[in-house]
């Protein structure tokens, strides 16, 4: 089982071959369970209203690129507003 931190590495480096999989165990971690899922997208709650949203769905067995992108910078207002 990969590291959160192995993964956001990755993603960083290549945000088009993250695993849907993957993506998924960063968001449980920082963001909690997703208020939605069973369709095609998992929509996770953010401390805040707005962007960067938190909603991610399949393309494949992977991740979608930009909302790779969109996770990563919703991690990184995360860890400096809330210190997470």
């Amino acid at each position: 089982m990969k590291k959160i931190e192995a993964i956001i590495a990755a993603a960083i480096n290549n945000p088009a071959d993250v695993l849907f999989s993957d993506l998924c165990r960063v968001c449980n971690h920082y963001f909690g369970q997703p208020r939605q899922q069973g369709t095609s997208h998992r929509v996770y709650r953010t401390p805040w209203q707005g962007d960067p949203r938190v909603n991610i769905q399949k393309s494949g067995n992977k991740a979608k690129a930009y909302q790779v992108k969109q996770v990563l910078k919703a991690i990184s207002r995360m860890e400096k507003e809330h210190g997470k």
